[in-house]
């Protein structure tokens, strides 16, 4: 892999990280700052962030292929890469078809993207796709770096390892909350899991596949449910359940801090005294 994520990352929304937190990230030793929340096709925000910093990666997760044009996100990524060789990260996918009044075929859409970025120039190591199925995942390896699952557990991951073969990057991120009261953490992570998440049918049936039930994924997610996709407890705790995606077969781990309004560089700093 031409670039290098290292085996832990932060996940944040695009308009959340700025300069000084991308620099802090980088000391603390996380090897990628990866920023979802569908970042503008121009991407001049993740060249800010990597114009700040010196050797992390900067990757998107996702920009979305409704939204922005595949050639528009290709000279992005082009002038980027040429500025800041093997420092980023293009990270694409369809979205959600709740949010996408065209939303049709979302596969087909895919890989006409795929091919519009082949097109302008942007090699298949460059880029990762948003992934859940075997069918998407099974594209990630072939036109692909690798998969960028979301909202998943280290199930999902050991699963996905084993239908991508070695060799392809297998990067799911993880929601994590540093509070040692159960009932308290749920309470932060629900919420942001619960809306939109597990409304949407996508997120819905890959929690089915891995065999969680509809009363599991209905009115807020059962405790268990909350339990795994938004881990908590002290920060040993926490990065030991981080480290069960790499020993499930994960490359990286994208870790997301919540509550997503507070200032996310404590649980940051804590993690990385467990994981890096």
């Amino acid at each position: 892999m031409a670039v290098n994520l290292g085996k832990y990352g932060i996940w944040c929304w695009w308009n959340g990280v700025d300069e000084e937190l991308a620099v802090e990230i980088e000391k603390l030793g996380y090897g990628a700052i990866w920023l979802g929340g569908n970042p503008p096709g121009d991407l001049a925000h993740i060249e800010k962030l990597l114009d700040a910093t010196s050797s992390i990666t900067v990757a998107t997760g996702i920009v979305n292929m409704w939204t922005d044009d595949a050639p528009t996100v290709g000279a992005s990524y082009l002038r980027i890469a040429a500025n800041h060789p093997d420092r980023f990260l293009l990270g694409v996918g369809v979205g959600h078809p709740e949010a996408q009044q065209e939303y049709q075929k979302p596969y087909d859409k895919i890989v006409s993207y795929l091919d519009q970025l082949d097109e302008v120039g942007v090699p298949a190591e460059g880029r990762a796709l948003a992934a859940l199925g075997p069918k998407v995942l099974k594209l990630s390896a072939q036109r692909a770096l690798g998969a960028h699952p979301y909202l998943t557990t280290p199930e999902h991951t050991r699963e996905a390892r084993e239908q991508l073969g070695r060799g392809v990057l297998l990067a799911p991120e993880q929601k994590v909350v540093l509070d040692t009261d159960a009932e308290r953490a749920r309470a932060t992570a629900r919420p942001p899991i619960n809306n939109p998440y597990l409304g949407l049918v996508n997120y819905r049936n890959n929690l089915k596949r891995l065999g969680w039930s509809e009363s599991d994924i209905d009115d807020g997610g059962s405790d268990a449910l909350i339990d795994r996709l938004g881990l908590h407890g002290d920060a040993a705790t926490v990065a030991a359940g981080v480290k069960k995606h790499i020993e499930a077969g994960a490359d990286h781990v994208s870790i997301q801090a919540l509550p997503m309004k507070a200032d996310p560089l404590p649980t940051y700093r804590a993690l990385a005294e467990h994981l890096l």
